[in-house]
């Protein structure tokens, strides 16, 4: 992305941005009060593997335009010809359309509102505006074409007679995604890492403040497509529902269906192992011995976060395909890595045991109050193989956090075991089972600090 002017800096870059240099690079970049009505959030729906934890929402302000036009506001009158379902068969085709201009204007806006003037302004390098925001500019012609595609559907009327081939033959653009997914977690971990400046922080802080940005900050907007691509299977069900089974469209409409759930499951695999990788490649081990195989062998990584041991300690917990591993969030070089903490332990030996609420066995060394007020949504997990003795009692944050560990662990394990009954062969070769993706989100949310208490909904 090449901005407008990009050379021209009217202050010392050693300066703090103010709201009139910000609201100056954002005119200069083309976007002015236009912007207010050119926002629209939805982020109803996270479409890819990691975190099965998944983040409680918080009191944010709304992501959804207050005056959404439904497709019955459009048209001077509705034919009594047709039937109350052919009637929610348009107003969710014009929802899918109006979906796809509310992106496009979004994007534009975060490349206009964000990138460019950050880089007018030198609060980022290009090389780090670029990690950032990875190939979001290229998926803007893309949703472009559908908008376009979509609007020459409809006829005179007002309504659509047929989606479905259009939707077939746009589908593929799709795979685009997976570039984009996959640089997610890249670009979050950079971001929140230059977050820690106060320029950078500030200038984002200004921008969150403006009425353009709808107090919301730059990782919405980067968030922003994965939310949408979810949302085209949720779409084509809500208008196959609405579709009469005579209708001509029914049969594009359902092979339309396999076509994007099929391009979603391709964007979640390669967007898991992605993660996998990056973490892995910020694990640093203190002795040899931690560097089992089944860290590199491990294609992805099924959920982390924040727990605590019995000392009251704070571990970051990585549960990736093939082994258990706790860390300690370190810094080097101003660089965010995980320490591993004792020995991981590999799915083949984990056992997983529920502890109810004062139950946590272990020294306390003073972590817990004599009534145990603390000592309340511990698990344990232990070792039975080549580490056998080890042991963890690890404690969540909530009880229902707790759930989504047990029940994230428990699968895990029991995935492990289908796939050595089922090949009879090392499970270093296999692939990973796809079952834990329904239950897997990216934990990658908003807040500014990695590794705290995952919230959960």
């Amino acid at each position: 992305m090449k901005p407008q002017n990009a050379a021209t800096l009217s202050f010392p870059v050693t300066e703090q941005p103010n709201m009139e240099q910000v609201d100056e690079a954002i005119e200069d970049s083309g976007t002015g009060k236009d912007a207010e009505r050119s926002i629209s959030f939805k982020t109803d729906a996270r479409p890819f593997p990691a975190a099965p934890l998944r983040p409680r929402v918080k009191n944010t302000p709304s992501t959804k335009r207050k005056n959404n036009l439904l497709w019955s506001d459009t048209v001077e009158s509705i034919s009594e010809e047709l039937s109350a379902k052919e009637i929610k068969r348009q107003e969710v085709i014009f929802e899918l359309t109006q979906g796809e201009q509310q992106l496009v204007d979004d994007l534009s806006l975060a490349k206009k509102a964000y990138y460019e003037p950050m880089l007018k302004l030198d609060i980022m390098t290009e090389n780090e505006l670029t990690q950032i925001f990875g190939t979001l500019d290229s998926l803007i012609p893309i949703h472009e074409d559908l908008w376009n595609r979509l609007q020459t559907l409809r006829g005179s009327e007002g309504t659509v007679h047929e989606v479905g081939p259009t939707l077939m033959e746009w589908f593929p653009c799709l795979d685009s995604y997976i570039t984009y997914c996959c640089n997610l977690v890249a670009a979050k971990a950079l971001l929140d890492h230059k977050k820690q400046e106060r320029r950078v922080d500030e200038f984002l802080r200004l921008c969150q403040e403006s009425s353009f940005s709808r107090k919301l900050d730059l990782w919405n907007f980067l968030d922003l497509p994965r939310s949408r691509l979810v949302k085209y299977p949720l779409l084509l069900k809500e208008i196959l529902r609405h579709t009469s089974s005579e209708h001509p469209d029914l049969p594009h409409l359902k092979e339309a269906m396999e076509l994007i759930q099929r391009i979603v499951g391709q964007v979640n695999s390669k967007t898991g192992e992605a993660e996998s990788q990056y973490y892995q490649s910020s694990l640093c081990f203190q002795d040899d011995n931690q560097r089992l195989p089944e860290i590199q062998h491990s294609r992805l990584l099924h959920c982390h976060g924040e727990l605590k041991n019995s000392k009251g300690q704070k571990l970051h917990v990585f549960l990736f395909e093939l082994v258990l591993v706790l860390t300690r969030p370190v810094s080097h070089s101003e660089v965010l890595q995980f320490q591993v903490y004792r020995q991981p332990i590999p799915i083949a030996d984990l056992l997983l045991e529920e502890l109810p609420d004062g139950e946590v066995g272990g020294s306390f060394r003073g972590a817990f109050t004599s009534t145990n007020d603390r000592a309340k949504n511990f698990f344990r997990v232990s070792s039975r193989g080549r580490w056998k003795g080890q042991a963890h009692s690890l404690q969540a944050s909530d009880s229902f956090n707790k759930q989504q560990w047990v029940s994230c662990i428990r699968q895990a394990i029991i995935s492990f075991k289908d796939q050595l009954n089922s090949s009879h062969q090392s499970p270093l070769n296999q692939s990973a089972d796809s079952s834990l993706d329904d239950i897997a989100d990216l934990s990658i949310d908003s807040d500014d600090k990695v590794g705290v208490d995952v919230e959960m909904s």
